[in-house]
């Protein structure tokens, strides 16, 4: 496994590859857990060469403290990255990437950003945006890699793919979760033991709210979702919502020709947790 900590540096290292060989980009903020690496895992089956990116993108927080508080844990990272035959590791600082310019690109997502994660991160998909179409340009990948955890974000990127022009083709990888069922997110580490007990109950409320929408009433699993984590002490709701999987434009009645999913986020104290479901 090679390590760049510049664009050129990994550049050169491309650019001696065979052409026949493809190239899967795996994008990270680091602080690896099990749910990264079995994406690292699906783009090594898929391409001859993988490439993770480690860096945490100062564009795409809307709270400083966020940025001030992710976790930086390189030394393991690389460690597991390199037991998983990762090829080639891009950690480059803020100014290799942003050149001193350290602002976000602005991008027309057709109305994918205006909705849930959108409402209460204010130019986060933009700052997301801007870094991945970044990491694309300097590494030309066949395939970049994206989980499900963040499906809103998923779909901003195949629209920005699509409003560029590039040729990347993006693939969803499933969400990872814990034995319990807690989606798999780097903030985990950072919930105290009763709140740590407490967060599967997000999954769990969301499979009972799939239930509940096969009897086709979607104020009864609104309902039903804000009640039952109302009775949990640690954990409190900021939306819930059902939303066609494409548009992500929230249900209002449906329609069996559409696909719908379901979106949560909730604090636990002041960390943010966010999952989703397919819903039929």
């Amino acid at each position: 496994m090679e390590v760049f900590k510049t664009i050129k540096s990994l550049q050169q290292s491309l650019e001696r590859l065979n052409q026949n060989k493809t190239v899967g980009l795996v994008p990270t903020m680091g602080a690896l857990h099990e749910g990264h690496l079995s994406i690292i895992d699906k783009a090594k089956n898929e391409n001859d060469i993988v490439i993770a990116s480690i860096f945490v993108n100062p564009t795409q927080f809307d709270k400083k403290e966020d940025l001030i508080h992710y976790p930086s844990t390189l030394e393991s990272d690389l460690e597991a990255l390199e037991k998983r035959g990762c090829d080639f590791v891009f950690t480059p600082t803020i100014e290799e990437i942003y050149q001193g310019n350290t602002v976000a690109e602005s991008f027309d997502f057709k109305g994918l950003d205006k909705e849930m994660e959108g409402k209460f991160r204010t130019g986060h998909f933009n700052g997301v945006a801007t870094i991945v179409k970044k990491l694309f340009m300097i590494t030309s990948p066949n395939k970049a890699y994206f989980g499900e955890k963040d499906f809103q974000q998923l779909q901003i990127i195949k629209q920005m793919v699509k409003t560029e022009g590039l040729t990347v083709n993006i693939i969803p990888v499933e969400i990872y979760r814990e034995i319990d069922g807690l989606a798999m997110s780097s903030r985990n580490t950072r919930l105290n033991e009763e709140q740590r007990k407490a967060a599967p109950e997000i999954y769990q409320t969301l499979l009972k709210g799939k239930k509940l929408f096969q009897q086709g009433d979607l104020e009864k699993v609104k309902s039903f979702v804000k009640n039952e984590l109302i009775q949990n002490k640690e954990l409190d709701l900021e939306y819930f919502e059902i939303a066609d999987n494409e548009n992500l434009k929230p249900a209002t009645e449906l329609d069996p020709t559409v696909s719908y999913r379901a979106f949560i986020a909730v604090f636990a104290g002041d960390i943010r947790l966010i999952d989703n479901i397919a819903l039929n």
